[in-house]
């Protein structure tokens, strides 16, 4: 009977999937999935970088009729003794901190202050996105009718508040590349604001309020509560940031084109130079593999230093 019994029985299941059971699709199907995604990256992304790369190592000219030779290394051996581009590479990383540092820090006080319970908050948090709405042409444009030194804005009210006469702002070898950095402050406030807004709004108000009842005063609570929560958030806005800056083009040509004198001649502006005025656009390239192996460098020590952070 016993016998019997144990043949009725179904057999019991060892440890691997039943033989009906349904497995996932495999890595060919889950590719499947990814290519409408990848194809454009490929596309639009990493096939003009490979190509400006090996671009870099040829003698690429507009115009030539002989075609193009391979010269290795020439262009980065050029590139190495050419003072002017050096000089546009501190130029830029000038602009870059420039902008970024005055940026964080007031975009920092302008979303603690949206972060508050204020009387048409709505309304401010709309006005506060409306430089980063307008493309940075209309942006250059705007400002460079500010700076105008005949009827800018600027200058009435410093000869209205007897300032003295005014000043072309964009054209004086000392004022040109402060003017610019203001507008790029000014330009690119809004997205970091947003972003620490966002990042202070996902603090939870209960340690503000766990703080407050324990005496703690409104800078130990942003200092013990606050910037904790924040500081992941800021780290990433002002990386961020700082490879946005560093490859500014459209606005620093709409309002000096480089001038005056090459004082706000960024790296990307002298490579678009070197290649579109010039046609060198094998030594345009190089320069512009130096500048991604720059930006490199910053990404993996932002990447290291949030490692290190986190494993604290």
């Amino acid at each position: 009977m016993t016998s019997v019994l144990q043949a009725g029985r179904r057999p019991r299941r060892g440890p691997g999937p039943a033989r009906n059971e349904r497995r996932p699709a495999g890595g060919h199907g889950a590719w499947f999935l990814v290519l409408p995604a990848l194809i454009p990256i490929l596309v639009l992304s990493v096939g003009p970088l490979l190509y400006g790369i090996l671009l870099a190592f040829t003698d690429a000219q507009s115009g030539r009729t002989a075609p193009t030779q391979w010269i290795g290394a020439l262009n980065f051996r050029d590139l190495l003794h050419d003072t002017l581009f050096w000089e546009s590479f501190r130029i830029g990383l000038v602009w870059a901190v420039g902008v970024t540092v005055p940026q964080f820090l007031l975009a920092l006080g302008l979303a603690l202050l949206l972060d508050q319970d204020l009387r048409l908050r709505w309304l401010a948090r709309a006005l506060a996105i409306i430089p980063w709405a307008m493309p940075e042409v209309v942006v250059g444009v705007m400002w460079r009718l500010v700076y105008n030194p005949d009827a800018g804005i600027l200058n009435e009210t410093l000869r209205d508040l007897g300032l003295g006469d005014g000043r072309d702002w964009l054209s004086g070898l000392a004022t040109a590349l402060p003017a610019v950095i203001v507008v790029g402050v000014w330009a690119g406030l809004p997205q970091t604001t947003v972003a620490l807004l966002a990042g202070l709004q996902n603090t939870p108000r209960e340690l503000h309020e766990a703080a407050a009842v324990d005496g703690a005063g409104a800078w130990r609570r942003f200092r013990t509560v606050t910037w904790p929560a924040l500081r992941p958030v800021a780290l990433a806005i002002t990386a961020l940031n700082l490879i946005w800056n560093f490859n500014s083009f459209a606005l620093v040509y709409v309002l000096t084109n480089g001038g005056p004198g090459g004082r706000t001649r960024l790296p990307m502006l002298f490579a678009y130079e070197e290649a579109f005025r010039y046609g060198q656009f094998g030594y345009a390239a190089a320069m512009g593999c130096v500048m991604v192996a720059v930006i490199s460098v910053l990404l993996a020590g932002f990447l290291v230093g949030r490692l290190r952070g986190d494993a604290r």
